[in-house]
C-alpha cells in the first residue's frame, strides 16, 4: 500500500483501577494506560449536539477506515475534566464553549483576539482525515473539520524574532474539575517549533465527523498534529503566542524524563515504561506496526533533517 505524497505522561499513581480496565476493555479491547492525547465538542454542550453527525465510513491516505463516532467521541483522554477516558464525555457534558475567544499575539505585526465563530467564517473549513497515535499505544483514524493554522499565523503576521508557537487551554477549575489536581501545571500548554506550526498538514479544528467539535474532543478549537502523538494536540485553546524561547508544555514540566518537545511519533524510541513500536487501533483486535512520523515521513520528515530524533525525542 503506497504511502501519502503530502509525551503526555502517566504517573505512578495514575495507572488504571480494575474498574476502568473493565470499561476501557469494552471500547478498545484492553486499550493502555492513561495519557494526554484525546479528542472534543463545539458549542454549549447541547446545542453542539444538534450538529448533523456524517458517519459515512471514509478512508485515511493508507486504506485505513474512519474511527466509528461513538467510539471517538467516548474514549477521550482530556485530564482537565478527568484522568478516566470513559468519563470525560459524561463530565464534559454541560462545558460552555460559547462565547469563546483567542487572543493571537507574542511576536507579531497585528495581534488580535478572535471569536471562535469568526474563524469559523474567515477560513474556508475543510476535512482532513488523519490518524491519532496516541502516546499510550493506541490510535484512531479521525475525520476532522478545520483549517491550517498557517493561515491565522499568516494575518498576524509574525516577526523575525518568533522561533515557536505557544499554546494554551481554558482555565476554569469550575468547569473543569480536572485542573483541582495540584500534580500537574495548570493551564495545560503545548508548544510547535514555528516551521512545523507552518505546515501545511498542521490543523486548528473546529468539527469532526461534520458536526462541531464536542467538549471531549476539544470544543470549540483544537490543534490536530497527526505525526505527533496525541498530547501535542492541545484542546480548548484561549491563547496562541509567537514566541522565542521553545515552550515548556504541561508534560514536558510533569516529566521530563519522558516527554520531550518534539513528541514525533517514532516506533524506534520507546517510552521509559513501554514500546511504541506498535500500537491498537481503537475496534480491532489485534495489534499493528506503527510507523514513522505515524505514516507521515514523506511529507514532513524534512524538518527534522540532520537532527539526532532520540535526543530531541
Amino acid at each position: 500500500m503506497q504511502k501519502i505524497p503530502s509525551s503526555e505522561i502517566t504517573p505512578e499513581h495514575l495507572y488504571l483501577t480494575r474498574r476502568q480496565f473493565v470499561q476501557l476493555g469494552g471500547l478498545a479491547a484492553g486499550g493502555a494506560l492513561l495519557s494526554a492525547c484525546g479528542l472534543a465538542d463545539d458549542g454549549e454542550g447541547q446545542a453542539a449536539q444538534a450538529g448533523a453527525v456524517d458517519e459515512t465510513p471514509r478512508q485515511d491516505e493508507l486504506g485505513d477506515p474512519s474511527t466509528p463516532f461513538t467510539e471517538a467521541t467516548n474514549f477521550n483522554n482530556f485530564y482537565e475534566f478527568s484522568t478516566d477516558k470513559v468519563d470525560v464525555a459524561s463530565l464534559a457534558r454541560d462545558f460552555k464553549v460559547r462565547p469563546w475567544s483567542v487572543e493571537v499575539g507574542g511576536l507579531v505585526q497585528r495581534p488580535k483576539t478572535y471569536a471562535v465563530d469568526e474563524l469559523v467564517k474567515k477560513y474556508p473549513v475543510e476535512e482532513r482525515i488523519y490518524r491519532l497515535r496516541c502516546v499510550e499505544g493506541w490510535s484512531m483514524v479521525i475525520p476532522w473539520l478545520g483549517f491550517p493554522l498557517a493561515r491565522l499565523l499568516e494575518e498576524v503576521e509574525p516577526l523575525a524574532s518568533a522561533r515557536y508557537v505557544r499554546f494554551e487551554t481554558l482555565l476554569d477549575e469550575e468547569q473543569m474539575p480536572g485542573q483541582r489536581d495540584d500534580w500537574y501545571q495548570w493551564p495545560y500548554v503545548e508548544g510547535l517549533r514555528l516551521d512545523e506550526a507552518m505546515h501545511d498538514l498542521t490543523l486548528l479544528s473546529t468539527g469532526l465527523y461534520g458536526k462541531p467539535l464536542l467538549p471531549q474532543n476539544g470544543a470549540p478549537l483544537r490543534l490536530v498534529v497527526p505525526w505527533k502523538y496525541g498530547f501535542k494536540s492541545i484542546k480548548s485553546i484561549v491563547r496562541i503566542d509567537l514566541v522565542e524561547e521553545m515552550p515548556v508544555s504541561l508534560w514536558m514540566a510533569a516529566a521530563p524524563h519522558e516527554y520531550g518537545f518534539y513528541a514525533n511519533v517514532n516506533p524506534d524510541v520507546p517510552h521509559p515504561r513501554w514500546s511504541q513500536s506498535s500500537e491498537r487501533r481503537i475496534g480491532e483486535l489485534g495489534r499493528r506496526k506503527t510507523l514513522p512520523f505515524n505514516g507521515y515521513a514523506e511529507e514532513v520528515g524534512g524538518l527534522y533533517r540532520g537532527m539526532d530524533l532520540r535526543a530531541n525525542f
